[in-house]
C-alpha cells in the first residue's frame, strides 16, 4: 500500500517523453509507482481529465515571503528559489524559513550585492536589505583590490553554509569592474557552481558604456570555464532579443557554459534608482519617460524631471518599466522568442509581496507586479492553448527539466525535482489544460492562478482542489550540500 494515488492523470515527464495515462504512486514522499494498474492507498486524487508533470522549479523568485510563495503554489510552483539577488548571511535565513515553514521548497545563492553592501558601506548583511538598496550609489563605486578581496571572502564563506551558486546583480552597479565580475566567476567554478548573473547594459542602449553586457558575459563565461547563467533575457535583450541569442549561441559554440531564463510579460519591475533608467538612456532604447509608471496607479512617468528627482531622492521606489513600448504584435514574438530560445527556462522574478501571512487570501490591490503569481499559468494559458505552436510537453519543460537542470551542479537535490520518474521526489501540479490560467494583472497583481487543481510537496498536498492548504508547510530547504 502507498500514501496516496493519483489516478488516471495524464502523465507528462520531460526528461524521458512519457506521455499517457497512468496511476501515480507515492510513498514517504517519493514517487513509487507509475503504471496503469489499480493501486491500493490510504489517500486518492482522482485526476481523470488532468495533467500530471514535475513541480515548476523558479529559479528566480524574490517573493520568499510566505505570502509569495503560497501564491506562487497556488501557480504550480514547488521549488521557488532566490538566485540572482541571494541571501545573507545565507545559513541565518535558511534557520528563519525552517522555523516560520513554507509551502513550498526554498533556497538561496550567496550574495555579491549583499556582501558589496557591507564591505564598501558597512551595511550588515540581511535578507531585506539587497533589494531595498539596490538604487542607492553608496555600493556601486570602483572597489579596490583590497576591497574585491574581503568581497570574495564573505561570497565565499556563503557558499560554505550551503549557499546554492552566487549571486551576481552586476546590471546594478557600473562600478563594478569586470575583474571583479571574474573573481566571482573563478570562484564559482572553483566550487562546482554557477553565477546568476543580471549582466549590464546592452551597448545597444547604451552607447557610451564602456562594456557590452552580453560580450562580458560570454568573454568571462569562456576564460573562467564556469556556468554562467544569465537572468531574465527578455529584460536584459528586450527588442534586441535576436541579436543577444545569437551572441550567446556563438559563445556556446566556443565552449561556453551559458543558460538564460526569461517570464511572460513584456513589462518588468525595478527600483527606480537602477542604472538603465537614467532618463538619457531610454532614448537609445527606442523609449522614454512615459515607459515608467507607478505600480499602484499606473500612471506614467509626467516628464524626464520627475524621472531625475525620484531617482536621486528615493532611488529604492519600485517602478515598472515598459520593455518593448505597447505590448504589441512585434512585442509579442518577440517574448515568445525570448521564452523559447537555447537553453532558457521559465523563471518569474516574482518580488515580495510585503503582505503579512495572517491576511489570507490577501487583497488583490497592491504595489507590486502580476509574474509573481501568475508566471507559470500564464506560459500555459498564451504558449500551450490549442493554437500555440508549441506543445504541452515542450512548454512544461521550460518550467521544470529546464530550470532544475541548470540548479543542480550548484544544488544536487534538485536532480531529483523536474522530473516524474520512480524514485524522484514527489513534488508534483495536477492543472487542467483546458482551464488553466493567470489572473493577476497589473491592477491586482496578487489574484491566484486557475486550472491548477492540486499541487504536492514531498507528496503532502499544498493545494487541494484549487485550494491552498494554509496549515501545510512542508517545503524542505534546497542547499548546495
Amino acid at each position: 500500500m502507498v500514501d496516496t494515488v493519483i489516478e488516471q492523470a495524464r502523465v507528462i515527464d520531460p526528461e524521458t517523453g512519457l506521455d499517457e495515462v497512468l496511476n501515480i504512486g507515492i510513498h514517504r514522499g517519493r514517487i513509487t509507482h507509475l503504471t496503469e494498474a489499480p493501486l491500493e492507498a490510504r489517500t486518492r486524487i482522482n485526476a481523470t481529465g488532468l495533467v500530471a508533470c514535475p513541480g515548476f522549479v523558479d529559479l528566480h523568485s524574490h517573493a520568499q515571503d510566505l505570502t509569495g510563495l503560497r501564491l506562487q503554489a497556488l501557480d504550480g510552483v514547488t521549488t521557488a528559489l532566490e538566485l540572482e539577488a541571494g541571501a545573507g548571511p545565507v545559513d541565518a535565513v535558511y534557520r528563519q524559513a525552517a522555523d516560520e515553514g513554507r509551502p513550498i521548497n526554498y533556497g538561496y545563492s550567496a550574495s555579491w550585492a549583499a556582501a558589496r553592501m557591507a564591505v564598501l558601506a558597512g551595511t550588515p548583511m540581511a535578507a531585506h536589505s539587497v533589494l531595498n538598496d539596490l538604487g542607492n550609489p553608496f555600493w556601486q563605486r570602483r572597489a579596490t583590490q583590497a576591497e574585491e578581496a574581503r568581497i570574495a571572502h564573505i561570497v565565499e564563506s556563503q557558499l560554505a553554509e550551503g549557499a546554492i551558486g552566487i549571486g551576481v546583480l552586476l546590471g546594478y552597479c557600473a562600478g563594478a569592474s569586470t575583474t571583479e565580475f571574474r573573481s566571482m566567476a573563478d570562484l564559482a567554478h572553483a566550487h562546482g557552481m554557477t553565477t546568476f548573473t543580471h549582466i549590464r547594459e546592452l551597448r545597444a542602449f547604451n552607447p557610451a558604456a564602456a562594456v557590452d553586457g552580453v560580450e562580458e558575459l560570454n568573454r568571462v563565461a569562456l576564460d573562467s570555464g564556469a556556468h554562467l547563467h544569465c537572468c531574465h533575457v527578455n529584460s536584459t535583450a528586450r527588442s534586441h532579443i535576436d541579436a543577444v541569442a545569437d551572441a550567446l549561441c556563438a559563445a556556446r559554440d566556443k565552449g561556453a557554459q551559458l543558460t538564460t531564463e526569461a517570464y511572460p510579460y513584456a513589462t518588468a519591475m525595478t527600483p527606480v534608482g537602477a542604472p538603465f533608467l537614467a532618463p538619457e538612456l531610454l532614448h537609445d532604447a527606442g523609449l522614454d519617460h512615459r515607459a515608467i509608471k507607478d505600480p499602484a496607479t499606473g500612471r506614467p512617468m509626467p516628464d524626464a524631471s520627475t524621472l531625475r528627482h525620484l531617482r536621486q531622492n528615493s532611488p529604492e521606489t519600485l517602478v515598472l518599466f515598459e520593455l518593448f513600448g505597447d505590448a504589441d504584435t512585434a512585442g509579442s514574438e518577440l517574448l515568445e522568442r525570448a521564452l523559447f530560445g537555447d537553453h532558457t527556462a521559465i523563471a518569474s522574478d516574482a518580488m515580495p509581496t510585503n503582505v503579512p501571512p495572517s491576511a489570507w487570501p490577501p487583497s488583490t490591490a497592491a504595489p507590486t507586479h502580476p509574474r509573481g503569481a501568475g508566471t507559470f499559468s500564464r506560459t500555459l494559458r498564451l504558449f500551450a492553448g490549442p493554437t500555440s505552436r508549441r506543445t504541452l510537453p515542450e512548454v512544461i519543460a521550460r518550467m521544470t527539466l529546464i530550470p532544475a537542470d541548470i540548479a543542480a551542479a550548484s544544488a544536487p537535490a534538485l536532480r531529483s525535482k523536474g522530473r516524474l520518474q520512480i524514485g524522484c521526489d514527489a513534488d508534483i501540479t495536477i492543472f487542467d489544460p483546458q482551464a488553466v490560467a493567470d489572473r493577476a494583472s497589473f491592477a491586482a497583481p496578487l489574484r491566484a492562478s486557475t486550472g491548477i487543481t492540486h499541487v504536492l510537496v514531498a507528496g503532502q498536498r499544498v493545494v487541494r482542489d484549487s485550494e491552498l492548504d494554509t496549515a501545510a508547510l512542508p517545503g524542505q530547504p534546497i542547499r548546495s550540500t
